[in-house]
């Protein structure tokens, strides 16, 4: 079976477990196509990720030819389908908070997506998070019939879904992905009930760097550690007050902060206004191997996060045997099991950040080792991605072809508030006879056998 995984910009440091997932994916048989829009130009760190810009198809480095001809192939190919796709754009301009060019430009996405994906034999879609990546996947499946589906991570999602059409995005997919149950109610939320059994728990899987098991005899470590982009959502500016809270009664603990992003000028100066700069240290983004052996060296890794879908980086910590101090936030609960692998604190609680610190500091090392222990005997359970691959794999296999659905303009008057009077009329003509409501349920089976990974 020939997949086509889409995603705004892959790889990238952060999203490791995107090329976990593939690698794990074709080690089972499935052949994966990758399409990114953008990431061709970034410097990464890692090796692998290295390896993968290779194998990537760049959406924004593809000639303003390719975009003619996608869209003259749709034209003359899939006139219908076309159709369908344009006002399928049309109804997710009706509420936005991006401005509606957007929505043209996932268009003109979705027909190069749509044309690679026909002329690599791609039998269905896949996108990673449920906000413009999803929605050109519901576009290119408009445009062909290719099944599509996505995977839901949060908080981004939830952040204000109701201008990302969760609900358009799944009536139209075979199913959903969500990496947590809470990732699954928050699709709920937002989505017909009717539509809630495609919703499917797939969850995030670690690779062997971090199930294998641990390199004997390493001590309980005695610094802290912290890994993940550097923006708001990841309570690094409370991480630091709670250390300067501590560093005022006494207690010092060398802290490691890894990763980039927007908020690292802040917190360099930050840093050096609570007096930190001795004791916190920032490293910028490291490899996947740097990670491993950063986590290995740590009493604990910590997580502040205010919004989390649920982090890659706990599992991975809990996997080699370190406990986490971390939020009762999102899917975090579900993994996490407090005073028994790390500890959970309150969001946004300085105070109770500070006294879980305090409370790792103070413990015995046998009984960090024994929290490391009981993590990775769960993370285990609960992450194995030869598992979740399988039923991934299993999911695309069983989503069958889309019917042709029959077009009901009486879903267009709506939808045509958006398009400008003299558009209208020669939309109108080129449906024709056609009937076309493209979020409806309505359809005609088309009787198409399902694929299978071999």
């Amino acid at each position: 079976m020939r997949v086509c995984y889409f995603i705004s910009e892959y790889p990238a440091v952060s999203h490791t477990f995107i090329r976990r997932e593939i690698a794990e994916l074709e080690r089972n048989g499935c052949s994966v196509l990758r399409v990114s829009l953008r990431g061709k130009g970034r410097d990464l760190v890692d090796r692998a990720d290295r390896e993968e810009k290779a194998r990537t198809m760049y959406i924004f480095d593809a000639p303003k030819l390719e975009y003619v001809k996608a869209l003259a192939l749709s034209l003359i190919g899939r006139p219908a389908g076309l159709l369908k796709a344009v006002i399928g754009m049309i109804h997710m301009m009706k509420r936005t908070s991006r401005p509606r060019a957007y929505h043209i430009a996932y268009l003109a996405e979705a027909l190069v997506v749509a044309k690679w994906s026909r002329e690599h034999g791609v039998s269905h879609i896949h996108a990673h998070f449920g906000t413009n990546n999803a929605e050109v996947a519901m576009l290119a499946h408009l445009l062909m019939g290719i099944p599509y589906s996505f995977t839901v991570h949060g908080p981004d999602e939830f952040d204000r879904p109701e201008y990302l059409g969760l609900d358009k995005k799944l009536r139209h997919a075979a199913f959903a992905c969500v990496v947590s149950s809470f990732t699954g109610s928050q699709l709920r939320r937002w989505t017909d009930s009717s539509d809630w059994p495609k919703i499917k728990i797939v969850r995030c899987g670690l690779d062997t760097a971090f199930t294998g098991e641990p390199p004997r005899g390493r001590g309980v470590g005695t610094t802290l550690v912290t890994i993940g982009r550097l923006s708001e959502q990841k309570g690094h500016l409370l991480l630091l007050d709670a250390l300067a809270a501590l560093a005022r009664g006494g207690i010092t603990v060398k802290t490691v902060i890894a990763g980039d992003g927007p908020l690292r000028p802040l917190l360099e100066r930050r840093i050096r206004a609570l007096g930190l700069s001795g004791q916190v240290v920032l490293t910028g983004w490291l490899s996947n191997a740097q990670v491993r052996g950063l986590i290995l060296s740590a009493r604990a890794v910590v997580l502040p996060s205010f919004a989390e879908g649920l982090p890659v980086v706990l599992m991975e910590a809990m996997a080699l045997s370190r406990p986490v101090i971390t939020t009762y936030v999102a899917g975090i609960p579900e993994l996490v099991t407090d005073k028994i692998c790390g500890w959970l604190v309150p969001a946004g609680s300085v105070g109770a950040l500070a006294a879980g610190i305090r409370q790792c500091l103070d413990a015995p090392d046998a009984l960090i080792s024994a929290m490391g222990q009981a993590g990775r005997i769960r993370a285990l359970e609960r992450h194995d991605i030869a598992r979740e691959c399988r039923n991934l794999a299993a999911l695309f296999a069983g989503a069958e072809a889309a019917p042709e659905e029959l077009v009901d303009l009486k879903g267009l008057p709506a939808a045509f508030e958006f398009v400008t009077a003299e558009h209208q009329g020669g939309l109108a003509r080129a449906a024709g006879s056609i009937e076309l409501d493209p979020f409806s349920h309505a359809g005609v089976a088309a009787g198409r056998k399902s694929n299978t990974c071999h």
